[in-house]
């Protein structure tokens, strides 16, 4: 009785020491970008979170590295957003406070349905920073960086199905998101967002996210069923539609009022 008391208490630590740590990363993040203007150090904390990819045999980094992007691309994204929102305090709390949700309630999660959420997050949130801080960089970066989000998403959620084909299937990802990042770079558009400073909506954000979620549920209903059910991707077809539909409106509407 001793010994299961003793287990609890272990473990009560451990949690409690895990969020602790977790929630003083996120912190340090905060604080950094709130005493120094420059993001680099940011970065490199980082960075530096991810040693225990490296600290095994050096043929276990690959694999252990395109296991931690997700979780990078994320970590990576928020910094650029800490950043992009100087001078709004309340705002960069926010932030802080969404991260510290991904590090204790999201990242850990091993479900399907969270991996999938995962690699979404993923893919939303490193193209909108990606479309924030790249407009001098050349297009070659660009379409570059979008292969690499592509490719890790998709092999994020390959990995939950023990897909034998993943590195292809997270390749031809890939090529796809470089394609959407080389006709974007050229029409890149964002829409503000009311109090959110430099922080606003990429569509190349929206749209690469969408085409992910109708990706991952014909992928579902086809491991599933042997084959894609309509039934299955109906509703993720429609709402990409949908918004499609009213982007365009808008840019109609938004392109009249400027005439």
């Amino acid at each position: 009785m001793d010994l299961l008391k003793s287990h609890k208490r272990r473990t009560r630590l451990s949690e409690t020491t895990y969020i602790i740590l977790n929630v003083g990363f996120a912190a340090s993040l905060l604080v950094t970008a709130l005493l120094i203007q420059s993001p680099w150090l940011s970065l490199l904390i980082v960075l530096l979170s991810k040693w225990r990819a490296l600290a095994v045999r050096p043929r276990f980094w690959f694999a252990n590295l395109v296991a931690n992007m997700v979780d990078l691309i994320v970590g990576v994204s928020m910094v650029g957003f800490l950043y992009a929102a100087a001078g709004s305090l309340w705002l960069q709390c926010i932030i802080t406070a969404c991260y510290v949700g991904w590090l204790l309630i999201i990242k850990p999660r091993s479900k399907r349905s969270y991996v999938a959420t995962q690699a979404g997050l993923a893919v939303f949130l490193g193209v909108t920073a990606l479309s924030i801080v790249s407009y001098s960089w050349d297009s070659i970066f660009f379409v570059a960086v979008m292969w690499g989000i592509g490719y890790v998403a998709a092999r994020h959620v390959l990995g939950s199905y023990e897909e034998p084909h993943t590195t292809l299937y997270s390749l031809i990802t890939g090529f796809v998101f470089a394609e959407f990042g080389w006709i974007s770079f050229h029409w890149l558009i964002a829409y503000p967002l009311p109090g959110f400073g430099e922080i606003r909506l990429s569509q190349l954000a929206l749209l690469t996210t969408l085409f992910c979620l109708v990706a991952e549920r014909a992928y579902a209903s086809y491991h599933t069923h042997g084959k894609v059910r309509w039934t299955d991707i109906m509703l993720p077809v429609f709402l990409t539609l949908g918004i499609m539909a009213a982007l365009f409106v808008f840019a109609i509407v938004n392109g009249n009022d400027n005439l």
